[in-house]
């Protein structure tokens, strides 16, 4: 049976979960990425080197964000994230959101343990959520 979650059961999916899958869109050519993120409460924290997402994102920051939790095929819960891109640029507000981001994922991957709080290449930005959903099913034996 498909339930819709609660605003407090989205948000709490979104606390718990580390690991989502991030899209953007390009010039009517949507891409959407794996990534590591943090959230506050308020908002998703999430930290890259350059590339095709960064670009993407800066040319449009009208992003989403979903991510799940799967038990089975019939019971899982899942969020979606609307929202927009904020680069942090200023050195101490990079350098916090980064330094809480790598408190809260000690286990890299290797593209991230890669980066640390000097890397001239780190960019850290933020998601601030406009709208979000949660839908979950349940079946039980």
């Amino acid at each position: 049976m498909l339930i819709q979650l609660g605003e407090q059961e989205s948000l709490k999916l979104l606390e718990e979960v580390k690991i989502g899958r991030m899209g953007c869109c390009l010039n009517d050519a949507p891409y959407v990425i794996p990534i590591h993120y943090f959230f506050d409460g308020k908002h998703i924290y999430v930290h890259s080197l350059p590339g095709r997402k960064i670009e993407m994102l800066r040319a449009n920051p009208n992003v989403c964000l979903q991510v799940d939790e799967i038990k089975d095929e019939y019971n899982w819960r899942s969020v979606i994230v609307f929202g927009r891109y904020e680069e942090l640029t200023a050195v101490a507000e990079h350098d916090t959101a980064l330094a809480m981001l790598f408190r809260h994922m000690p286990h890299l991957t290797p593209v991230e343990a890669g980066m640390n709080r000097q890397s001239v290449q780190s960019i850290v930005f933020r998601i601030k959520p406009d709208q979000v959903t949660g839908v979950c099913e349940q079946w039980s034996e």
